[in-house]
């Protein structure tokens, strides 16, 4: 694992330092799923990045990311990326993007990668972990060890949360917000889903839930957010796919009333 972890890392901060480059240039804007939800250059080119560091160093291993890298291997591994999640955020200069690695042998669910980096280029911030070893944070003031703020009450835990761009999923997501904010200390929407997940592990965060992401969104940081501690289940139905993550304590209460 110690070698799929650095591999991760060093893809990661390759396609971060790109999207640096990239900054101030938007090229090939073009829409997905509606016409707020925006892909670019950028992010295609980031993507193209991180598959040919990876092949090149691990050409059996498959691929799933999100601007359409698809490709089955026969090594058992699977790497899962999301190039720039945080596309809006990148695009208006708001400082909350990132890059996602995550390497998967054949477990499903959110928080069981084999090892997972989410990379913050703004802020130089490398999260990382891998299964049963812990999560860490590298940054320009050294590494630490990651743990959850537990145990936090529901009173007093700043939770995020996130929203799709469908306009039927926000009714209902504005539904379920209206719920949370009374009981909680405050709600934040930061727009980069692997991000709130590693701040709840960094304790910057006390919870996070959110029903409309996609694999490449959570594969690396509920696997951070695990390995610091915290609760990280399923969240949605069969038609809307999500995360919970809390500390044990505040878990199941959040559950209960985003559920």
């Amino acid at each position: 694992m110690t070698e799929l972890l650095r591999l991760a890392e060093h893809a990661a901060r390759l396609a971060g330092a790109d999207l640096l480059a990239r900054r101030g240039r938007v090229e090939g804007l073009d829409t997905k799923t509606s016409a707020t939800d925006p892909v670019s250059d950028a992010d295609r080119a980031s993507e193209e990045l991180l598959v040919r560091t990876l092949l090149a160093a691990r050409p059996d291993d498959g691929l799933l990311g999100e601007e359409g890298a698809a490709r089955a291997g026969t090594s058992g591994l699977r790497w899962v990326l999301d190039p720039l999640d945080g596309t809006v955020n990148w695009l208006y200069g708001f400082p909350a993007w990132c890059v996602s690695v995550a390497c998967e042998d054949g477990r499903e669910a959110p928080g069981e990668a084999l090892v997972g980096v989410v990379y913050d280029p703004l802020r130089d911030e490398c999260f990382r972990a891998a299964r049963g070893e812990g999560a860490w944070l590298v940054s320009p003031h050294g590494e630490r060890r990651l743990r959850v703020n537990d145990p936090v009450p529901l009173a007093r835990a700043l939770v995020a949360t996130g929203f799709g761009y469908d306009v039927e999923d926000r009714r209902r997501q504005a539904a379920t917000v209206a719920r949370v904010l009374p009981l909680a200390r405050d709600i934040r929407r930061g727009g980069a889903a692997a991000l709130d997940l590693c701040w709840v592990a960094a304790g910057r965060l006390d919870g996070y839930y959110e029903d409309t992401t996609s694999r490449w969104d959570w594969a690396a940081a509920a696997l951070i957010a695990r390995e610091a501690g915290a609760v990280v289940t399923p969240y949605g139905d069969a038609t809307h796919d999500g995360v919970i993550a809390a500390g044990p304590i505040l878990h199941d209460a959040l559950r209960d009333v985003v559920t």
